[in-house]
C-alpha cells in the first residue's frame, strides 16, 4: 500500500427501526424501505473516499498501517479505538447500559463501551435519560422493569443544539425522540437491553444488572474555551474539540503534538472546507463527511470554503 496520508471516509448509512427516513439537511442519501437510524463515520467496515486508498476499509488501513495511523505510543492493537456515528432517532431508543473494560474482557472484549453525544440539533423538548432518580435501588429498578414503569425512575435530562453529554460506561441511559446526535464512543458493540418500553425485542438483564452503576460521572459537560478553539469533552478514551473556521480567512493551520502525534478525526458539521497537507491532494470536506488525519501527518491546513455566511464548524476527536 501507499504511504499513509490523510483521507476521507465515506459514511455508511445502517437501517433502525427507531430512524427516519429523510436525512436531510445532513444527507442526500435516499432511504429504501427500511428507516435510517445511524450513519457510521469511523467503523471499520467504513471505506476511503480519497486519495491513492479509495475502497479500502478501515479495518484494513488499520492492520497495515497501525503505527501510521495511531501513533508509535499507542496502545490499541484489535481495531482502530474510536467509533463515531451519527444518530437520527424518531421514537425512544431502547434503555440500555454498556459495560466498563475489566466487565468486557471478562467476556472476550479488548474494551468497553464509554461515549459521549454532541447534539447537532434539538427539537424543542428533546430529552435524554442519564442514570437514575436519586435514591433509587437495584430492587427498585427490577420492580419496574417487571411492571413496565422503568421510565418513571430514569433521570431525564433536556437537551438542546451544541449540548455535549458524556455517557460512561455503566451509565443506564436512553436517547429520545427529535435529536441529531454525533456520538464518539470507545470501538465496541457491547450493548445490554435493560428495558423497551413493552416492545418485544429481546431484553439482556442479568447483563444489564452486573454492568450497572447507580452512580457515574455521565451528564452535560460545561464547554471550556480556549486560545483558538473550545474544549467539548476530555476523558481517558476521546477528546472532543470545536473549532469555527470563517469563509474567506486564511487557511488554519494544525501541527500533531510533538511527544505523542495521534490521529485526529475531523467531522464537519456545518458548512465546508478543504484539507492541505503534503504529499495529498486536497480534499474536499462538506456537513456530514469526516476526514482522518493519520498521526504520522505532521502539519495539515483547514480552510473554509462555500457560502461566506456559513462557517466551517469542524468537530474533532482524537483518542486516547
Amino acid at each position: 500500500m501507499a504511504q499513509l496520508t490523510p483521507f476521507r471516509l465515506r459514511p455508511w448509512f445502517r437501517t433502525r427501526i427507531w430512524g427516519v427516513r429523510d436525512l436531510a439537511p445532513w444527507y442526500s442519501y435516499t432511504v429504501g424501505e427500511e428507516p435510517i437510524g445511524e450513519v457510521w463515520l469511523s467503523g471499520d467496515d467504513c471505506t476511503v473516499d480519497s486519495g491513492p486508498h479509495v475502497g479500502t476499509a478501515l479495518a484494513q488501513i488499520f492492520a497495515e498501517h497501525r503505527t501510521e495511523l495511531l501513533g508509535a505510543d499507542a496502545s490499541h492493537a484489535e481495531r482502530f479505538p474510536l467509533l463515531m456515528k451519527v444518530l437520527f432517532p424518531q421514537e425512544k431508543l431502547s434503555v440500555q447500559v454498556h459495560p466498563d473494560d475489566a466487565l468486557a474482557r471478562l467476556h472476550g472484549e479488548p474494551h468497553g463501551k464509554t461515549e459521549c453525544w454532541y447534539a447537532l440539533d434539538a427539537a424543542p423538548g428533546a430529552t435524554v435519560a442519564l442514570g437514575f432518580l436519586p435514591g433509587v435501588t437495584e430492587a427498585q429498578v427490577r420492580t419496574a422493569i417487571e411492571q413496565q414503569t422503568l421510565e418513571s425512575l430514569l433521570h431525564w435530562l433536556p437537551v438542546a443544539k451544541g449540548d455535549m453529554i458524556f455517557v460512561d460506561a455503566g451509565t443506564v441511559h436512553a436517547i429520545g425522540p427529535g435529536l441529531v446526535l454525533l456520538e464518539t464512543q470507545q470501538n465496541s458493540d457491547m450493548t445490554y437491553r435493560m428495558y423497551d418500553y413493552g416492545r418485544p425485542r429481546e431484553l439482556h438483564l442479568e447483563e444489564s444488572f452486573r454492568a450497572l452503576r447507580l452512580q457515574t460521572q455521565a451528564g452535560k459537560v460545561v464547554p471550556r474555551a480556549l486560545a483558538d478553539s473550545t474544549l467539548l469533552v476530555e476523558s481517558q478514551y476521546f477528546r472532543v474539540d470545536r473549532f469555527a473556521l470563517q469563509p474567506n480567512a486564511a487557511p488554519r493551520a494544525f501541527a500533531q503534538e510533538a511527544k505523542h502525534p495521534a490521529a485526529q478525526l475531523l467531522f464537519a458539521a456545518s458548512g465546508s472546507g478543504e484539507l492541505q497537507a503534503e504529499g495529498c491532494d486536497p480534499i474536499a470536506l462538506h456537513r456530514g463527511e469526516m476526514v482522518l488525519v493519520p498521526a504520522c501527518t505532521a502539519a495539515w491546513q483547514m480552510r473554509a470554503t462555500g457560502s461566506t455566511s456559513t462557517p466551517l464548524e469542524i468537530l474533532r476527536a482524537v483518542p486516547r
